[in-house]
Formats: C-alpha cells, structure tokens, sequence
C-alpha cells in the first residue's frame, strides 16, 4: 500500500522484503534520500538496519512505521524519543506530510 500511495504522490520507490534485501538495494543505490522501515520485520528490526545504513551515510532520513504506537515503542526501547514515526494504518495525506516533514528537516 506504502509503495502505491508513493508513486501516486511522484516519488521513485524501491522496495525490500526483508532486513538483507534492504542492505543490498541500498547499497546499490547511492540517491536514496528517505528510507521509510517496519519497526518490526523480517531479518533485523528496523531500528538495526537503519543502524547499518547510517553507518554508511549519516545524512540519511529516515521514517518509522509500526502498528504499535509510538509511545509503545519508545517505552519498550525499540525506538529513541523525536524519530519519525507513523502509526498505521495511515492516510496518504499523513504520509506525504511525514515524508515532507523529514525531508524539509
């Protein structure tokens, strides 16, 4: 659903199935500016493998989403207070003002 929302609203879309295929597609990659992660899902959590990929650009922005609130994740250390965050299921509109809200940081 993510990856068609995006497309309608212009952007280019590369998606992975789990923690391993991310790696590589970004390593591919070198003009991804925004990786949009699972808390939760296959392979490492979202929280690992955004690890990983900050290692190798800092810059990267990054947005977080999880059928669990925010407030749950950040409670069970999953996540750090003031990451992006959106609580699915979402709207279009709350993901296109996500995306540009990290982006414009």
């Amino acid at each position: 659903m993510a990856r068609r929302l995006l497309q309608r609203l212009g952007y280019t879309v590369l998606t992975a199935a789990d923690a391993a295929e991310a790696r590589r597609i970004f390593d591919e990659n070198s003009t991804i500016d925004l990786v949009l992660t699972d808390v939760v899902m296959p392979g490492a959590s979202g929280p690992e493998l955004i690890n990983q990929l900050i290692e190798q650009r800092p810059a990267l922005r990054v947005i977080y989403m999880s059928g669990y609130t925010e407030d749950a994740n950040i409670q069970h250390g999953v996540l750090k207070a003031g990451i992006a965050f959106l609580n699915k299921p979402f709207t279009s509109h709350t993901l296109s003002e996500k995306i540009r809200e990290v982006l414009e940081r």
